[in-house]
């Protein structure tokens, strides 16, 4: 039986996490809703290690509200299909203001005796839907559209969004709340993670909303928080709070009534008692402007730029004025939702089959034209892909001039069946990546020949191969001119190495005059040679020397990332760093050993190994290394003493406080070594949550296990002993 200082002491724990979860929502409120922190991140760091340290001693005071249980550990096996507690309507689209007078005309004819009335327009963002559903305040589900009946539950995923609360700001909470809205992904993350497939040799997204959709499919949620999605809320329903007045009371009692007829899902823990239970009272919202203050107050991050509109004059005003400014905004908007304010004019309206007869979404023209394919070529990359591409008579879109659009590849091509000549029309795909959408046959010139792309590297000659299940045909020639460019650009550019002035005007003509043959040449580079390159004057051949000369100072992961190996990205190259200190360490892994580092899946480690036994790969890394430049992670410091010297530690599952390269650097510091694989050599194996195999081995050989109190334990006896042992 417990002590009283024991029961005290919990007491005093369980206070402290209540206290640190709600300062942690607080502060993320303030900064992914509001944009307005009141904290600096190293309180907020500081705060959220002693909650991981208290949870981690009191496991039972774990709540799925926790601020710690935004990411999942464990990635999902597939996702289930559930059924939405209340229907997920899709908008009937308006594609002029013609069409919407028609709208507001056939919903009046339902109501006739209405005489004023006001609109909420709100922005349509270009993302996917969201049914979000809190029990108690508290986030049990996260589902998406679907067909709008059913969807898939991605709560693991949901929880990953910042802007989401695990927790409503709302005490006492109703027993039920379903909110609804839009995950998104803002513009300029996008475009760093189209980047990254591309240095990866990957598929880029079309378009912001397709990989928002690919985000939120994915079975790792650790995955989807790395790629930053956002939420914007736009809908909510309130269940169970007593109403404050006749009108509220028709907005309640409607909400009561479909969720009890769709309270059967086998999915979620709602039931039809829990949707009719009571709680003090809590004034409902009247109208959608209401909801929307609503949304923000309890901790949800609503579009700012909405507006209240009193007339049919206003909202085209609206719908005009973000016509063009809707092009400086940090996410794609295709149209504006324009709703009628009112939530008794709503229920009186309902619902036809599809859609709501209360709302209507008034979109842009899409950003399309018609344009004329003057040429087809095709460029190769530095991974050898090469990529058809038309060239087209320039044309505007989006407020650009397009000149150029990507055919992907062969397939595509095919699919197109396009030819010179052909007037097609283009588009910018998620307003960013110029492609075309279709060919017009009818407008094809007499004689106009289909495109066949080429048998032969058009810069080497080299024969192009394709690989069987592969869309992308490749020149595997290393040293084809096209792929030395390419291979060069990627070495000096700003992710890389980052050697300013290197660009590519530079880099045709050094090329083309014989000064570089490899990455490795950049470095052989005098004054005296550049000067020989014609406008090349003495100021900037110097500039360039010292450029040059300061990219040897960048750290291994960037030297990693230039060398350019397909599939690796600078998020792959940092994760191998960190497993794998030197270029010696990483070329002498075996498939597997790479394989085993998490992030890393089996075609990159088969690439980063394949890379490595390329003869003239092998000499480039001797070069580079003769050069000067890093091909090891710097040395750190390390105190005189090293207590744990010659003791071998094996790092597996998720620590409750310590990421793995905190823990693996501390191990380090003492002096002892962190190895990728337990073997009967390992002395410890420091164990954290969802811990795999590596466990499993440890206990068949008979390894001392640590957790990571044990091991902050051990660090700390070690440096006041000269013996590592606890």
């Amino acid at each position: 039986m417990a002590s009283t200082d024991e029961l005290t002491a919990q007491h005093q724990a369980q206070h402290r996490i209540e206290e640190l979860k709600t300062l942690l929502q607080k502060a993320s409120y303030e900064y992914y809703v509001l944009d307005a922190p009141t904290m600096p991140d190293a309180v907020y760091d500081q705060l959220y290690r002693e909650l991981q340290e208290l949870e981690a001693a009191h496991p039972q005071w774990i709540t799925p509200d926790s601020p710690t249980q935004r990411v999942g550990e464990k990635p999902a096996t597939r996702f289930a299909s559930v059924r939405h507690n209340i229907p997920l309507y899709s908008l009937e689209n308006a594609f002029d203001l013609q069409d919407f007078a028609n709208w507001q005309e056939r919903w009046r004819r339902v109501v006739p005796q209405m005489e004023t009335f006001d609109y909420v327009c709100e922005l349509k963002i270009d993302g996917n839907a969201l049914a979000l559903t809190y029990e108690n305040g508290i986030l049990v589900r996260g589902a998406t559209r679907g067909d709008g009946i059913t969807g898939e539950e991605i709560t693991q995923n949901v929880r990953t969004i910042r802007s989401i609360p695990l927790r409503l700001n709302l005490d006492p909470a109703p027993p039920l709340v379903e909110v609804r809205g839009e995950a998104f992904l803002g513009l300029d993350v996008f475009r760093q993670i189209n980047r990254e497939r591309e240095q990866a040799g990957e598929a880029l997204f079309a378009n912001p909303r397709n990989a928002t959709a690919g985000t939120l499919r994915q079975l790792d949620a650790r995955v989807v928080a790395k790629r930053q999605l956002d939420f914007f809320a736009y809908t909510i329903h309130i269940v169970g709070a007593k109403a404050q007045d006749s009108e509220a009371a028709e907005d309640q009692d409607a909400q009561i009534e479909q969720l009890q007829l769709l309270a059967t899902s086998p999915t979620p823990s709602i039931s039809p008692t829990s949707v009719t239970s009571s709680t003090p009272p809590f004034p409902l919202p009247h109208t959608q402007w209401e909801a929307l203050e609503l949304l923000q107050s309890i901790g949800f991050k609503v579009n700012p730029n909405r507006q209240l509109c009193r007339s049919l004059t206003e909202v085209e005003d609206y719908y005009n004025r973000w016509s063009t400014e809707r092009l400086e905004l940090p996410y794609m908007t295709d149209g504006v939702v324009v709703k009628l304010n009112s939530f008794g004019l709503q229920n009186q309206l309902g619902f036809t089959q599809k859609f709501p007869r209360w709302a209507i979404a008034l979109k842009y023209p899409a950003e399309e034209a018609p344009t004329i394919v003057e040429r087809i070529s095709v460029n190769v990359g530095r991974t050898g892909a090469v990529t058809p591409l038309a060239e087209l008579r320039p044309v505007q879109l989006a407020g650009t001039t397009v000149s150029r659009a990507t055919l992907h590849n062969a397939d595509r091509v095919a699919e197109l069946d396009i030819r010179i000549g052909d007037t097609v029309i283009v588009r910018k795909a998620g307003e960013i990546i110029p492609e075309v959408l279709r060919v017009l046959p009818e407008l094809r010139p007499a004689g106009a020949q289909p495109f066949q792309m080429p048998t032969h590297c058009p810069e080497c000659g080299t024969q192009l191969e394709r690989e069987v299940g592969e869309a992308v045909t490749r020149c595997i020639n290393a040293s084809c001119p096209a792929i030395l460019r390419r291979s060069l650009l990627h070495w000096a550019s700003r992710d890389a190495l980052d050697i300013r002035g290197l660009g590519e005007r530079w880099i045709e003509q050094f090329v083309d005059q014989g000064l570089l043959h490899s990455v490795a040449d950049i470095y052989d580079l005098t004054v005296e040679q550049l000067l020989t390159v014609e406008r090349m004057g003495q100021k900037s051949a110097q500039n360039l020397v010292e450029a040059i000369a300061q990219s040897k100072t960048q750290p291994w992961p960037r030297v990693l990332y230039g060398l350019g190996i397909r599939h690796v990205g600078s998020v792959n190259a940092q994760t191998l760093a960190d497993q794998f200190p030197t270029a010696e360490a990483l070329a002498a892994a075996t498939p597997a050993e790479i394989e085993a580092v998490y992030g890393i899946g089996a075609e990159i480690a088969q690439s980063v190994h394949d890379w490595f036994r390329v003869p003239a790969n092998q000499t480039l890394i001797e070069r580079l290394q003769a050069a000067g430049v890093q091909l090891a992670a710097a040395t750190p410091h390390r105190p005189a003493a090293q207590p744990l010297a010659g003791k071998t530690f094996v790092i597996t599952g998720t620590l409750p406080s310590l990421k793995r390269d905190e823990a693996k650097n501390l191990i380090q510091e003492a002096g002892g070594k962190v190895a990728s694989s337990v073997s009967a050599k390992t002395d410890y194996v420091v164990v954290g949550a969802e811990a795999g195999s590596k466990l499993a081995k440890a206990e068949a050989l008979g390894i001392s296990q640590l957790s990571e109190a044990q091991l902050l334990e051990l660090l700390h006896q070690a440096s006041v002993s000269d013996t590592p042992d606890p």
